[in-house]
């Protein structure tokens, strides 16, 4: 096959980052259609749930499972039938022409997506060299905010202007590029060192996972004392304490955690997991608070926090440059400060303020955030060989769905619990109840700023020198544009 021109690192970032925007898309955009899809199959806010739930199960039991599964099969096989499986659910979602059935193609679809992200992470990060992994950051950022910010966007303009059918369609010709693309430039990878299955760690990783998040995503709507709430919450605890005792006594396990033993990579997923919790949290409540108390709609509600990814794609563009010569410590303590102190500005953002100064608060958040992203994302792996580089992004895959229910669930509940404290003693309907109302999300941004501060914190604890390896200023290979031919045959799509 003639050459095409481009290096295989970027080979491999177009391909993932289209799966990933897709797979993330899918995430926000369907939260949009929910409403409607209740009317459509007259059905009530429990039951359409499940078009949420029953796909982020489905998650919990592939994404522990993928790094071991992309090393035993390979990387390039494991992401295609990733993305064949999602596409072709997102268009039997599509044609759904009930609830149930739109579940069960649900739950389909989390298979593709659970295993789309952490084995596309290993491929990019084999991919890149450990003095380019900034550089990979600045590409696997682009999905990880602009889908989230175009989901609600996107899909308040489908289900207004189309139907709710189209909210899945979106994603076929976007899947069916990318695995045409990736069929055909794509190479294989596999790790002779996978081991057997681990069907004890399969079980229990599935297990744990899906009943924490079940409970995190569950508890705010049916309460914490509720029983298959509590229930779910201790056979998770349970499961992932028993997940580990067997792991670590394991030469070839699901989940290799003990790599958590490593100093950079077990500081770096402390610190991801409070900082995009307090991301996630912001996430849900700023369109919450701009739909229900300022009236907006979906799309108008969009377009104001849309800001804040534009904020990460400029800014990211700066902390890739610094990044080799600044470290990763610096970096993510200063955009993290950065980020808990625009979160706490928004505790005193109410029914008046200018929408122009929401915009600008979201653009500076994101100016903030992308500071604290890409050094994360950089140094995470840093002292992860290659051959433990697919388990390890099972991990953090992981970590990050946890932590965004975690964060979710905690907004969530905290905005319930002062919303009915604040309205207790209050005339309904008046002045004083509104001002109940906002001052309840003003506590729930107080939160979501003390998670950042906790972010910066752990942050403060990572070690410049542990990240050695990604911070050499220049590759020992001109990097060159991305059509720029090289002399290097091994680094050509061919």
């Amino acid at each position: 096959m003639r050459r095409i021109g481009l290096r295989y690192e970027y080979v491999v970032a177009i391909v993932f980052v289209t799966g990933l925007f897709m797979e993330i898309l899918d995430t926000t955009i369907v939260n949009v259609a929910l409403p409607t899809l209740a009317r459509e199959f007259g059905v009530g806010t429990a039951d359409v749930e499940w078009v949420v739930i029953s796909y982020l199960l489905s998650l919990a039991v592939w994404i522990p499972a993928s790094g071991w599964i992309g090393d035993r099969f390979g990387t390039k096989r494991t992401f295609l039938f990733a993305i064949a499986v999602f596409t072709v659910a997102s268009a039997l979602c599509g044609q759904a022409s009930g609830l149930w059935e739109l579940v069960g193609f649900r739950v389909l679809q989390g298979v593709g997506g659970g295993m789309m992200t952490p084995v596309g992470t290993a491929m990019l990060f084999r991919a890149f060299a450990p003095e380019r992994r900034a550089k990979a950051s600045t590409v696997l950022i682009i999905p990880t905010v602009m889908a989230p910010a175009l989901g609600p966007v996107l899909g308040g303009l489908l289900v207004t202007q189309f139907s709710w059918r189209w909210v899945f369609y979106v994603n076929v010709p976007l899947g069916i590029a990318a695995f045409v693309f990736g069929l055909v430039a794509l190479r294989e990878h596999r790790e002779p060192s996978a081991g057997p299955f681990d069907a004890a760690g399969f079980v229990l990783s599935a297990v744990g996972l899906a009943a924490l998040l079940y409970a995190l995503s569950e508890g705010p709507i049916d309460g914490w004392r509720s029983p298959q709430i509590a229930i779910a919450g201790v056979v998770g605890v349970l499961a992932f304490a028993l997940l580990a005792r067997i792991e670590l006594r394991k030469p070839f396990p699901m989940l290799a955690l003990r790599l958590l033993k490593d100093r950079m990579f077990r500081n770096a997923n402390l610190s991801s997991a409070l900082s995009y919790s307090s991301f996630a949290a912001v996430l849900f409540l700023m369109p919450l608070f701009l739909q229900e108390l300022r009236g907006l709609t979906a799309l108008e509600s969009g377009l104001t926090t849309f800001p804040q990814a534009i904020g990460v794609l400029i800014s990211s563009q700066v902390a890739g440059r610094l990044y080799p010569f600044v470290g990763p410590r610096r970096l993510m303590v200063f955009g993290l400060v950065g980020a808990a102190c625009t979160a706490l500005t928004f505790t005193q953002v109410d029914l008046g303020t200018d929408l122009w100064v929401i915009r600008g608060l979201m653009f500076t958040r994101g100016i903030f955030m992308a500071f604290a992203f890409i050094p994360l994302q950089a140094a995470t792996y840093s002292t992860i060989t290659p051959a433990d580089t697919g388990r390890a992004t099972a991990i953090f895959s992981t970590q990050r769905q946890v932590a965004a229910a975690f964060g979710v669930a905690t907004a969530a509940t905290i905005l319930t619990t002062a919303t009915s404290r604040r309205l207790a003693d209050v005339l309904p309907g008046s002045s004083a109840a509104v001002d109940a109302q906002v001052s309840a999300y003003h506590e729930v941004f107080l939160a979501a700023s003390l998670l950042a501060f906790g972010a910066a914190a752990i942050a403060l604890l990572v070690r410049d020198e542990d990240a050695a390896a990604t911070m050499r200023a220049r590759s020992r290979r001109p990097a060159g544009p991305l059509s720029e031919p090289t002399t290097d045959p091994t680094s050509m799509v061919t």
